[in-house]
């Protein structure tokens, strides 16, 4: 099967760089970001400006109890007040810790303690997503975490109202269809796992 693609821009298998960066300027930073604004030209040679926001790379986690519910598994989710939206939401639970250089398994296990007080036998690494490119330059990374025991908890000072849940993979997967979830990261790691789950039984 071969694959046809209109209006890109490649040579030799390469990418080719279609705007140029004039200059940039930082116009905000704080712990946990930084925006800057670049001057850019295009390839079509029209100038313009692009604004950027810096974050280090996130982990997002799916945390599932694949022997509950007589094996039909279940997984565990957190409910948190997203400030942006002024809405509380239920979600995967994901983060980074403001660090340019950290193994990425070892931030979803240190997410998947902080946030639910849980620690896994198996991590499994399912694949990285860009969160918002068209804006922003951060990168998460996906793991599967089964084999579940209890640990101590360790919340973030800015998680100070995160509750857990355990729902029924039908429950959640309900929960999405109905908007009831509508995180993308959740939405896009789900539809990852999913598809890397179809791929081992081939």
């Amino acid at each position: 099967m071969s694959s046809e693609t209109r209006g890109s821009s490649e040579t030799q298998g390469q990418p080719v760089q279609s705007i140029t960066t004039l200059s940039t300027r930082e116009v905000y930073t704080n712990p946990w970001m930084r925006v800057r604004e670049d001057q850019i030209l295009r390839s079509n040679g029209k100038p313009g400006i692009y604004g950027v926001i810096d974050k280090d790379d996130s982990a997002i986690i799916l945390p599932l109890d694949l022997d509950a519910d007589g094996g039909v598994g279940r997984v565990w989710l957190v409910e948190q007040f997203r400030y942006t939206i002024q809405q509380r939401c239920l979600e995967l639970p994901q983060g980074g810790w403001e660090m340019g250089d950290i193994d990425p398994e070892e931030l979803a296990r240190g997410e998947l303690k902080e946030e639910l007080g849980l620690d896994a036998a198996q991590m499994t690494y399912l694949g990285t997503l860009w969160i918002a490119y068209g804006f922003a330059n951060q990168k998460q990374h996906v793991f599967l975490a089964t084999g579940l025991t209890p640990t101590e908890k360790e919340p973030d000072p800015e998680e100070h109202d995160l509750t857990a849940h355990s729902v029924s993979i039908a429950e959640f997967e309900k929960m999405m269809l109905d908007g009831v979830i509508r995180d993308n990261c959740t939405l896009s790691a789900w539809g990852l796992y999913l598809v890397w789950k179809a791929h081992q039984a081939t």
